[in-house]
């Protein structure tokens, strides 16, 4: 039995001003037109988020671009975003960690949120291709539908997706811009 999702991971998104839509009961794979769904109503989050199902959160709909920093330990070389993103920060000396929305994964992976212009073009970047280093993929607007990412009281494998800084989407700082701006051909 699929433990149910907590509410008020969804709740907390929220208010902070994320659209939320609703992915399946234990998934994490939406169901076709989940742009169109996306939500910031608290009074509507009961029926949106009824049988349990687990919380996504829209990129586009929300205007944010979210770091998921993945902590991998299957077969290879371990791969460990937070690290990375670490060394990201101490390559530029900035000694303080992003003061913003941040969930927790199973994994013990965090998605970072941030704040974006309604007209940014960022799109998603997975698979090793992030030029902010291996293991952080990148969940953006993008120019069509956007990315999404699952949302904080989701239960996905029986563990849960977990609010650990319920802080202000904080702006999407410039030296993480720069490396995800999208480069014209030639450039």
């Amino acid at each position: 039995m699929t433990p149910a999702t907590d509410t008020e991971g969804a709740l907390r998104a929220v208010r902070r001003g994320l659209a939320v839509f609703p992915l399946p009961v234990g998934g994490r794979v939406p169901a076709p037109g989940w742009q169109q769904l996306a939500i910031r109503d608290e009074a509507a989050l009961p029926e949106l988020l009824a049988d349990g199902c687990n919380v996504g959160i829209g990129c586009r709909a929300s205007n944010v671009v979210a770091l998921d920093l993945d902590t991998h330990h299957a077969e290879g070389p371990a791969i460990n975003g937070i690290e990375t993103f670490r060394t990201q920060l101490d390559i530029r000396g900035l000694d303080d960690w992003p003061a913003t929305f941040t969930v927790m994964t199973p994994s013990t992976g965090l998605h970072l949120y941030f704040r974006v212009p309604a007209d940014c073009a960022i799109g998603s970047i997975s698979g090793g291709r992030s030029p902010l280093g291996p293991g952080i993929d990148v969940r953006g607007p993008g120019r069509h539908s956007g990315g999404y990412l699952v949302g904080p009281g989701s239960i996905v494998a029986g563990l849960p997706y977990t609010v650990v800084h319920d802080a202000p989407v904080a702006p999407l700082p410039g030296w993480i811009a720069d490396r995800l701006a999208p480069r014209e051909a030639g450039r």
